[in-house]
């Protein structure tokens, strides 16, 4: 892949950024330890009250002399706080060993209105509940967008060489050596001319894949009109696994429309963060479109994209259960193994991208993990451990295992071992000769889990599995190259036509698709929880 760095899409207009320091990253060390996860700005938060106050009064003082004196030299002077080693705000040392000498009246100076209206200029909150329907809308010159290209200067990317596995002659080679076929390739492109084809004029994507300008007679439609943002992720994410991005491919204007949709979509929070909870797809849109920015930072380096991918990661940050550890619908509510299962496919791509994590996140991941477990960590539930062990729990246990997987489990683990061989020997893919009884979800989840564990367990399981969808495939009429499962599953139901035909599309992929996020390599490079 080329070290070149690449252009940007040619209808956003952004602001040249200044060029940071080559010795300050941009996304400070310190501020990734701040266990709070919304207010990053740590060195007022440990401030004593007359620190404070002593700094108010410097300020106003030096805006005095700069008022009645004609020039001033400028000085620089910059604080470094010390490498934060504590996960308690209490025990942190700034270790600021300058000797200040300070006047019994400064210390007794009680804080005005204009100190503090002075600190809270320093950290300004952004706050905005509605989306931007209109890329052209969005203000790049905002503190949130402006700093793009000095991003991309401060973060060490780590996918390189494992995004270059979508190119066509690693994709190649991966399907020879993990069991893909030239039908399961000719699948693939079927699907993503479906989806290409269903792609809006705004560029981006409804479930309801009726809406929109030319052959829209597929039947199925999805009913979560309002999930704009869900849907045109999940119809990215497919188009990214394959290779395509919005500098490079076949469908590259298709991805960048995508992309400026999804960026007009985002709505960005306080302390950088950005928001792509919506009406219906709630935490599940906000995970899938972290994860498309993630990995199209990944592939390109695009220094525009740095911050969509950072900000969506904060915000997951944010949203986490503070006591349980999980996601669900809501802010800080308690968990599902679901909606975790998204967040952590985000968070796991967003590592390898170079981009910052909170080392509290993974401990808390680790932890709703543990509540929802039995056997070892073998089965899981959804929202508490189960009270017993069938089927019915198959989608959860192969989220649960792949998050474990994650979270550095080795292959040997007595919990991971147990849990495969259930999928494999007990349960296995679901591959009804009646589509109307087949669990998407549940296939998508466990192959990768069987692809990642590799061996005979991944061999009988894909042998049954990419069999099943190219047959299943429709192949005629307007619906050819999608697919449509179980119409009474509540995300069929809610997704349609789109969402199963990007989740079997991306069950295809699994050969070079999850390498830069879920391959042997990726998951020795666990999170971090100690």
């Amino acid at each position: 892949m080329s070290k070149d760095k690449p252009a940007k899409p040619q209808d956003v207009k952004q602001k040249k950024a200044r060029k940071p320091s080559k010795q300050k990253k941009i996304v400070d060390e310190a501020l990734v330890e701040d266990d709070a996860g919304e207010n990053r700005f740590l060195l007022f938060n440990v401030m004593p009250s007359w620190l404070v106050s002593f700094i108010g009064h410097v300020v106003l003082i030096l805006v005095m002399a700069f008022l009645i004196m004609p020039s001033i030299e400028e000085e620089t002077v910059s604080f470094e706080a010390s490498e934060v080693a504590s996960e308690s705000l209490d025990e942190i040392d700034l270790n600021l060993d300058t000797d200040l000498e300070i006047s019994e009246d400064v210390l007794e100076t009680e804080i005005t209105e204009e100190m503090v209206e002075m600190v809270e200029e320093v950290a300004p909150e952004i706050d905005v509940e509605v989306p931007v329907e209109n890329f052209n809308e969005v203000d790049l010159t905002s503190e949130i967008f402006d700093a793009s290209a000095a991003f991309s200067e401060s973060f060490e990317v780590g996918a390189q060489n494992e995004v270059a596995s979508r190119s066509a002659e690693s994709k190649q080679r991966l399907l020879r050596e993990y069991g893909g076929s030239s039908a399961s390739e000719e699948a693939v492109a079927l699907a993503l001319k479906w989806i290409v084809d269903h792609q809006l004029e705004d560029g981006g994507w409804n479930f309801d894949h009726r809406i929109g300008k030319g052959d829209r007679s597929s039947p199925d439609p999805g009913n979560l009109t309002e999930a704009r943002a869900g849907a045109t992720a999940m119809a990215l994410l497919p188009l990214l696994g394959n290779g395509q991005t919005h500098l490079t491919g076949k469908y590259k204007d298709v991805v960048r429309r995508g992309l400026e949709y999804l960026m007009a979509r985002g709505a960005p929070q306080r302390n950088g963060a950005v928001s792509y909870m919506e009406p219906g797809g709630t935490m599940y849109s906000h995970g899938l479109a972290a994860i498309v920015f993630a990995e199209a930072f990944a592939m390109t380096e695009d220094p525009l994209l740095a911050p969509f991918a950072q900000g969506s990661i904060w915000f997951i940050e944010q949203a986490q259960d503070p006591v349980g550890g999980g996601w669900r619908y809501r802010l800080n509510q308690a968990g599902d193994t679901s909606a975790v299962g998204w967040q952590v496919m985000a968070i796991k791509s967003a590592k390898l991208s170079g981009i910052q994590i909170n080392k509290r996140t993974y401990k808390l991941i680790d932890k709703f993990l543990s509540n929802v477990s039995v056997n070892n960590g073998s089965i899981y539930g959804y929202t508490d451990a189960p009270a017993r062990v069938d089927k019915g729990r198959r989608a959860v246990t192969s989220i649960g295992l792949l998050c474990r997987m994650y979270m550095g489990w080795e292959k040997d683990h007595p919990g991971l071992k147990a849990g495969v061989e259930w999928l494999s020997n007990e349960v296995g893919p679901d591959i009804s000769k009646d589509p109307e009884k087949v669990n998407m979800y549940y296939n998508y989840y466990g192959t990768q889990v069987m692809k990642q564990y590799g061996g005979d367990h991944w061999k009988k399981w894909n042998a049954k599995m990419r069999d099943y969808l190219v047959a299943a495939q429709d192949k005629k009429g307007a619906a050819a190259g999608s697919w449509m499962f179980n119409r009474n599953n509540h995300s069929s139901e809610r997704g349609g036509r789109l969402y199963c035909t990007s989740m079997a599309c991306m069950t295809l992929e699994v050969y070079y698709r999850y390498l830069p996020l879920y391959s042997q390599k990726a998951t020795e490079d666990d999170f971090p929880l100690d």
